[in-house]
């Protein structure tokens, strides 16, 4: 005869934290006054946990529907990350398999909202397949997107100027941060790669005079933010395109700004990526590129077989800093500034979780229950990441000096130049 399910589920994660647990069975297990409490609400849930451990398999039975996080998702995943799961022996795992009964080996379909690159898709990180796993993440729906990112649509870390800023005002700061660490001066020409809703090309036109011009593989982003720059009256000085960026033709740009794109580049592509920004740019040009980061610079860069890139970034790849510093610098470009970000992405992904719990039931109602429950977990666990430091957020600002002369200042503060207006 099985075992009580919660009490088995609560001796793997480990006693002692205040979590509980609830099953189909009627079992239950757990302190009192617990934080949150993890609900197996069917088998597949078992079936999914048993046959794809860890992270994944978590995943798969949270967007099933077949398993309940009740509490605040991202605490929850914080103590579950603390359980002792990875210390528990071979025999000891073996005891809970044997006691939740037969057929949990049994492995069940996973749900529909996982994606699985296959052949089908080309060649990894071809322009064809990019534009697929482009598409997949960002063109879910315009209006979703507006209710988790508020009004400045921006899909990156923001940066916080103090503590009580609001999101929207983060977000400000963090595209005019851009613009002041690239010199931006009225009549220069900016190219912004991946370039999202075009909060930074809207920015750029309307504050420093600059003309911009923004591509994005997202069909969907690039209709909505041309409608905007028409709706804001910079159209003539700004352009938002549905292109790759490597298909770009124009040159002898001032600056360049990738803010999110190199995510998606994968590593065997970085050079190419680096040399092309820099072929770009004119001499004492600037680059700035802001992307999540791994914390070191060994390992592999992608992760195949985990819940980003089953659930969310088909073909994402991150590097380290110095894997990226090394492309600009061997594409010719001269590092002039660095830093992290990474606590301000904690708090734009808590800034979006709380977006996205406030139109929960919109959002539900335009892209699914399961899609929803990605999302959730997707921020709650990225969230964690930048707490814990499995994943940061670097910003480097390279210079092409093709005769020595950076044209920089002696001295440069970016954080004490003064604030410009936010966006409306």
């Amino acid at each position: 005869m099985p075992a009580p399910i919660a009490p088995l589920l609560y001796q793997v994660v480990g006693p002692g934290l205040p979590l509980a647990f609830r099953a189909y069975d009627g079992s239950s297990a757990g302190p009192a006054g617990a934080v949150a409490t993890v609900e197996v609400l069917d088998r597949r849930a078992l079936n999914y946990l048993a046959t794809a451990p860890g992270e994944l398999g978590l995943a798969r039975a949270y967007v099933s529907g077949a398993l309940a996080l009740h509490g605040d998702t991202y605490e929850t995943l914080s103590l579950l990350s603390r359980g002792v799961v990875g210390a528990i022996g071979w025999g000891e795992r073996l005891g809970v398999l044997r006691g939740l009964g037969p057929g949990v080996l049994r492995p069940v379909p996973p749900p529909p909202e996982e994606v699985r690159p296959g052949p089908w898709w080309g060649l990894r990180h071809s322009l064809s397949r990019d534009s697929r796993a482009i598409s997949h993440h960002y063109d879910v729906s315009n209006r979703f997107y507006e209710w988790l990112l508020g009004p400045t649509m921006a899909y990156t870390c923001a940066v916080y100027p103090h503590p009580e800023a609001s999101l929207e005002d983060a977000q400000t700061e963090k595209v005019d941060l851009v613009c002041r660490k690239l010199g931006l001066r009225a009549g220069q020409r900016l190219l912004d790669v991946g370039c999202g809703w075009g909060t930074m090309v809207l920015h750029a036109a309307e504050h420093y005079g600059a003309s911009v011009l923004g591509v994005t593989l997202s069909r969907q982003q690039a209709e909505w933010g041309q409608r905007r720059l028409e709706q804001r009256g910079v159209a003539g000085a700004a352009e938002i395109r549905f292109q790759d960026y490597r298909r770009v033709a124009e040159g002898g740009f001032d600056a360049v700004s990738s803010i999110g794109l190199t995510e998606h580049i994968g590593a065997r592509n970085l050079p190419g990526y680096a040399r092309f920004l820099a072929s770009k740019l004119k001499p004492r040009g600037r680059l700035l590129n802001h992307c999540i980061t791994r914390p070191t610079t060994t390992g592999p860069a992608a992760h195949r077989r985990g819940f980003i890139e089953r659930y969310v970034f088909p073909d994402g790849e991150l590097e380290g800093v110095g894997t990226i510093v090394s492309a600009l610098q061997d594409a010719g470009l001269e590092i002039r500034h660095e830093e992290n970000l990474r606590e301000h992405y904690a708090r734009t992904c808590a800034a979006w979780s709380a977006n996205l719990e406030a139109h929960w039931d919109e959002a539900v109602a335009e892209v699914g229950e399961g899609r929803a429950r990605v999302w959730r977990l997707y921020l709650a666990g990225s969230r964690l990441g930048f707490v814990q430091r499995r994943v940061e957020l670097h910003q480097v600002l390279a210079v092409r000096t093709d005769a020595g002369d950076a044209a920089m200042p002696l001295r440069v503060d970016f954080a004490r130049v003064p604030r410009r207006p936010a966006l409306d």
